[in-house]
């Protein structure tokens, strides 16, 4: 029997599942990964760090695998979801020539400057939070004259598994302006102060790219034959886990961040909200990523905590504290603020009232990101299907389910398991380019 493994990246974590010929999830393990530091206050990892975690789960896979009497030669497939815009520079045998700066670094202001004198109005690549002017930061202040590849996160994973760079997916590539209705770069890109031999060939997720490496197969058993198929984000794998599959369902996924997409019969884009539109399978997913979620929660309790403190949380009673939760200053979603103000104040002296306030407006960011959407012309939300940690939060469901006014399902699935269903795509989608 055919076996597709998808892998995960996330801010704190990887995580990697094994998805059956008919998709249904037979294997899954996880491996924690160090906080991102602050480089000048952005946002930063050391690359090394996913891929060790990477490699811890592949191990941990193969031996999960033998233990019920199946090998990792099985697998078919495999693909790569990362966090959406997180970005390094790489030279020509992969080796990083900077940090990864993650999806929720900002402060580009320079580079950012230098976009919105080449870019039309309205483009996703405008802000100094945006992943181009991400882009254009690294370039600039990298000394080592050996870049070669402009990677995000999944697709630098991507690279080691083949033994070679220069492919993305259409929906990792959209925060860098990426043309997704002209599938080009855009023309204004020649405006820009920019190697554009960095830049990937684009191709959609679910595509064939290559066999994985030979020195790959050998330390994680897989087969001469298995393939590398280009992913996606972590949120768009997510949600192609989740089970939405008609338009007017919707996808959020709450785990550090809050990011939420609607299946659309079009696409919707808003620069000022924060708003875009991906494709996935000949799909429309429009929506946003907050920089909310529970990475603000891991600020001010722990995971005991927070199970004690749940017990104590009355959904039926809003605390009326209004709080705009952030782990810092800078929001993404539904409104596009580089320097929207955490707001966490008053806090109550109860902290189980304080933790309802902060899942209240977490909530509350969810409900305005799926009202933006249909302000610009996509469905009205008929049912959220949630992933991510917090779905496990009966609580909070029952707090969003009140402040949203729609049914909503708890999915099992994660966004590892999406990208073996991608991956699973993949088989089908001819040979390996």
């Amino acid at each position: 029997m055919s076996l597709c493994l998808g892998i995960d990246i996330g801010t704190t974590g990887c995580r990697i599942a094994i998805v059956d010929e008919n998709g249904d999830p037979i294997s899954s393990i996880a491996r924690p990964m160090a906080k991102p530091r602050r480089i000048d206050g952005r946002p930063a990892q050391d690359p090394l760090i996913w891929w060790n975690a990477v490699r811890e789960c592949l191990f941990d896979q193969r031996d999960a695998l033998e233990s019920f009497g199946r090998s990792m030669g099985e697998v078919s497939a495999v693909a790569v979801d990362g966090t959406s815009g997180t970005l390094l520079l790489a030279d020509s045998n992969l080796n990083p020539t900077t940090l990864g700066y993650m999806y929720n670094s900002s402060g580009f202001s320079d580079a950012a400057a230098h976009i919105e004198r080449a870019a039309p109005e309205g483009s996703i690549a405008l802000g100094n939070s945006s992943s181009l002017a991400r882009l254009l930061f690294l370039t600039a202040h990298d000394n080592s004259g050996k870049v070669r590849h402009a990677l995000h996160q999944a697709d630098w994973i991507t690279a080691l598994l083949l033994g070679k760079g220069g492919t993305s997916d259409e929906n990792n590539v959209l925060k860098l302006g990426y043309d997704l209705l002209k599938n080009a770069w855009p023309s204004w890109f020649s405006d820009l102060n920019l190697d554009l031999n960095l830049m990937p060939k684009v191709v959609p997720a679910g595509t064939p790219i290559g066999i994985v490496s030979d020195q790959v197969a050998h330390a994680f058993g897989f087969s001469g034959q298995t393939r590398v198929v280009a992913g996606t984000t972590d949120s768009v794998a997510a949600f192609v886990a989740s089970g939405a599959r008609q338009v007017g369902e919707g996808v959020t996924s709450l785990g550090t961040t809050l990011a939420i997409k609607l299946l659309s019969d079009r696409p919707v884009n808003n620069l000022a909200q924060g708003i875009y539109s991906h494709r996935i399978f000949g799909m429309w997913l429009a929506g946003g990523a907050s920089n909310s979620g529970g990475g603000v929660l891991e600020q001010h309790f722990s995971r005991d905590q927070m199970a004690e403190l749940e017990s104590r949380i009355e959904p039926e009673n809003e605390t009326g504290l209004n709080y705009y939760p952030l782990a810092c200053p800078g929001e993404r979603f539904p409104v596009s603020d580089p320097a929207k103000p955490p707001k966490l104040e008053p806090r109550p002296e109860d902290e189980a009232v304080f933790f309802q306030g902060i899942l209240e407006g977490i909530a509350q960011i969810e409900k305005a990101g799926y009202n933006a959407l249909v302000e610009l012309g996509a469905p009205k939300v008929s049912v959220i299907f949630t992933t991510g940690g917090g779905s496990k939060n009966r609580k909070w469901e029952d707090i969003r389910r009140r402040m949203i006014g729609c049914k909503i399902v708890q999915s099992s699935a994660d966004a590892a398991i999406g990208s073996a269903l991608i991956a699973k795509a993949g088989i089908a989608n001819g040979p390996s380019g």
